[in-house]
């Protein structure tokens, strides 16, 4: 067997001194360069996982370099083909020029370990690059800059391990067709068990949940609408009917987590915490909100009003009205509250409220940029993302009021990067303002024929919808408790089944 300690030290004393406490295993790079060089099919196997930065010593970097362009092009890889491609190199020279190259093919042990080497490559150098980052925040922490204050430097470093925990995942890539369809036969599998048959999280409104089949994991929904719409009191309405419907216990993968219902994270970047929580106690309670914050309530209604938020307390639904939030922000927090409390689903309210995580050129690009973060936290999670959104003014200069995607404020990567966008949409609300005057009779009964069949009632236009059909959704709505519900059918009043 070929002795590796042959090949001399690779590192020169006083760089090695000087990064000493550095984790490092030359032994390893040499034998994995020593493989490549021997049996160049090995490059895929490793390709995924390691790339040339890993590599501790410089020449070994370089060499891999030249290995990975070589292989890249269809070349062979040998130490005669790349020796041509590294004779200037000067740290080459030092350790014996192109019969070092020699030396490593010869010192191979096994090219079956390849990939056991390139993930300890690898492994190593996370580890120094969390060395660094460590000192780098320990230098930035030792500056008392006016500039940049401690609460930005915490935000730069939970950015900084976000980009290094991403790097070097070596389960991403192809999958083969069978791994796809036995993931899409249990998911097909969780609806039918689960009951009303969805495949995602039911919103707890009947006929919106048949329309999308619940929030599925990874998606990013849009929630868009004017002010005074209701977007949030729907929003709040559904987190709130998947936090009440929690059920914890054994998930069909065979890990613990919700087997009905879910635990979810809003931000409210809008709203304080407790204005959010008196809307659900308001709905909760059936006590109008304007009377909950005057104080002004019966008896009766205060003892509904303590009886709902005892029934709500153990809800799990966490708030964070911390305002301006950066997107890089926002994904750490939603990723401790996964790791602590777990997580099935995230509302933010509302998505041009959220700052970038660097300043860019123009809106355009920083909307991009929060679209963008938002998906990502959907996929990373694993969890439905559902995020508010404004609608332009242009809205209003229309005879039909209804939304449509091009009324989306900067519409173009919100729609991109969405997998659904839904509207919410009362007419009521514009008819109310269209009150003709009191001594016109015929305008006066017609208004008020328009306002009966209009009142208690709202329009979920699904405008786009990357998995199912687009279409409008019709609920009721009462603006005293802002709560949302399933509208009962004509042909439903009365009693019997569709309650």
């Amino acid at each position: 067997m070929n002795d590796l300690a042959g090949l001399g030290a690779v590192v020169p004393r006083e760089q090695a001194e000087a990064e000493g406490t550095l984790p490092h295993s030359i032994e390893a790079e040499q034998q994995l360069l020593g493989a490549l060089l021997t049996n160049d099919q090995i490059y895929d196997r490793i390709a995924s996982v390691l790339k040339p930065e890993h590599f501790f010593d410089p020449v070994h970097r370089k060499i891999y370099e030249a290995a990975a362009a070589r292989i890249a092009k269809n070349a062979l890889v040998t130490p005669v083909t790349l020796a041509t491609f590294l004779e200037d190199e000067e740290g080459l020279k030092e350790l014996g020029g192109p019969q070092y190259l020699v030396r490593l093919a010869g010192a191979a042990i096994s090219t079956f370990a390849a990939k056991d080497y390139a993930e300890l490559i690898y492994d190593l150098a996370i580890r120094r690059e969390l060395i660094e980052l460590g000192r780098n925040i320990a230098t930035q922490a030792s500056k008392v800059d006016v500039e940049t204050g401690p609460k930005d430097q915490i935000v730069a470093a939970e950015q900084a391990l976000y980009k290094l925990g991403e790097k070097g995942q070596t389960d991403r890539g192809f999958t083969s067709f069978l791994s796809a369809v036995t993931d899409a036969v249990n998911v097909a599998n969780a609806a039918y068990m689960r009951d009303g048959g969805l495949a995602g999280l039911a919103t707890g409104l009947d006929d919106l949940d048949k329309k999308l089949g619940g929030l599925h994991r990874s998606d990013l929904l849009i929630l868009a609408g004017r002010p005074s719409m209701g977007k949030t009191s729907l929003a709040t309405n559904i987190a709130f009917n998947i936090a009440k419907a929690y059920q914890k216990g054994i998930t069909p993968d065979g890990t613990e987590g919700a087997v009905n219902g879910g635990v979810v994270g809003f931000y409210s970047l809008e709203m304080s915490a407790e204005q959010l929580a008196a809307r659900v106690l308001s709905e909760a309670s059936e006590v109008p909100s304007e009377q909950i914050r005057r104080g002004d309530m019966t008896e009766a209604e205060f003892r509904r009003f303590v009886e709902a938020a005892k029934t709500l307390e153990s809800c799990p639904l966490f708030i964070d009205d911390t305002p301006a939030l950066p997107i890089s922000q926002l994904a750490a927090r939603a990723r401790r509250l996964k790791r602590t409390h777990g997580l099935d689903a995230l509302f933010v309210d509302y998505l041009q409220l959220v700052r970038p995580a660097t300043a860019k050129d123009s809106r355009v690009n920083e909307v991009s940029e929060i679209t963008q973060g938002l998906k990502a936290i959907a996929k990373e999670l694993d969890i439905p993302v559902v995020a508010l959104s404004q609608l332009s003014r242009q809205v209003e200069n229309r005879d039909d009021k209804r939304p449509q995607l091009s009324d989306l404020r900067e519409s173009g990567s919100i729609e991109q990067d969405a997998d659904v966008v839904m509207f919410v949409y009362r007419g009521e609300y514009y008819k109310e303002r269209e009150k003709p005057a009191d001594d016109n009779l015929e305008a006066m009964a017609k208004w008020q024929d328009d306002m009966e069949k209009m009142h208690g009632k709202a329009e979920v236009i699904i405008g786009k919808q990357r998995h199912g059909p687009i279409g409008s959704v019709d609920l009721s709505f009462e603006g005293r408790f802002t709560r949302f519900g399933n509208l009962v059918k004509p042909w439903q009043q009365g009693g019997g089944e569709g309650f």
